[in-house]
């Protein structure tokens, strides 16, 4: 075995010197840099750990894991997702929508943004939004504007208050007047008390029409008055003391009736001569048993018996 004589050991010592100085001043050569790559860092005995970027012998190499991106940034459960812009009285919300959930899902979103229930929306998106249908069926793309129509209970309530309160100012003018025997135009007739020529009541019961006159009544003047229901001539005779006025039971538009209160076994009609309810000729304590039989004889409906 031939060991190398001192020049080379010192040749070596020097090229190795040079290296070192080289790699120092970032000026290695290509074939240096390679050598000085080969060389394992911290390899020097048991426990060493292996040169940075390398694995261990026999070990793949591992990139380090990435998240999962979508559509949207829902990173947790990586669905994809949509951003919509949704329209509504007026007011713009900015959503973010998973592609894959139904318009019914999306009605109930817009209700937790809106407070507008979702059965008195109307969503619209190129026409009425199917409800069974995802939003990617029906190619809703990012940035896309969803219309949505539709009040919610409060604003109802709102609208509706004025037209309550207008029906109760009809409700309220009706109670005014009903009962009728309660108004000031009928009660100076009703407080003079129930005419003592009267014909009796029979409470209960419904009557033909008699074949006498119906008398012993008052007219809205206080006067006495009677009914005379000529059926041969079709017509009713309206009596007083000063004249009878015979009117065709065709000319008369209506009739109207309301038992007296605390005398409900008579009551007062009114006779429809005109088109308005000034046109009323009223008739006070006419015995309820004749009241239908004389509704059916004005208007039409009476046959004889």
């Amino acid at each position: 075995r031939v060991f190398p004589s001192a020049p080379c050991g010192r040749l070596y010592t020097i090229i190795m010197a040079a290296a070192a100085s080289a790699a120092a001043d970032g000026t290695a050569g290509p074939g240096m840099e390679a050598e000085a790559q080969e060389l394992p860092l911290g390899s020097g005995g048991e426990g060493g750990s292996p040169a940075a970027g390398r694995s261990p012998e026999g070990d793949e190499r591992r990139d380090p894991p990435q998240a999962s991106v979508s559509n949207g940034g829902d990173a947790e459960s990586g669905k994809e997702l949509v951003e919509l812009k949704v329209i509504w009285n007026k007011n713009k919300y900015d959503v973010k929508f998973c592609l894959d959930s139904t318009g019914a899902e999306l009605k109930q979103k817009i209700h937790s943004l809106t407070g507008l229930p979702p059965a008195m929306q109307k969503v619209m998106f190129k026409g009425l939004l199917p409800e069974e249908k995802t939003l990617r069926e029906i190619k809703v793309t990012n940035g896309a504007k969803i219309m949505v129509v539709g009040s919610t209970i409060n604003d109802v309530l709102a609208v509706n208050t004025p037209k309550e309160a207008a029906q109760q100012e009809v409700k309220a003018e009706e109670n005014k007047k009903e009962p009728l025997c309660r108004q000031k135009q009928h009660r100076k007739v009703l407080d003079k008390g129930k005419p003592d020529d009267v014909m009796p009541s029979v409470k209960g019961v419904q009557e033909r029409l008699p074949t006498v006159p119906l008398s012993g009544m008052y007219n809205k003047s206080g006067g006495k008055v009677r009914l005379t229901f000529k059926l041969e001539q079709d017509q009713l005779w309206i009596g007083t003391k000063e004249r009878t006025e015979k009117l065709p039971m065709g000319s008369i538009k209506n009739v109207v009736s309301e038992p007296i209160e605390g005398h409900e076994d008579y009551h007062m009609m009114a006779f429809q001569l005109g088109p308005t309810e000034a046109s009323y000729y009223w008739v006070y304590w006419v015995p309820t048993q004749y009241v239908d039989a004389i509704k059916d004889t004005v208007l039409g409906k009476w046959q004889y018996f």
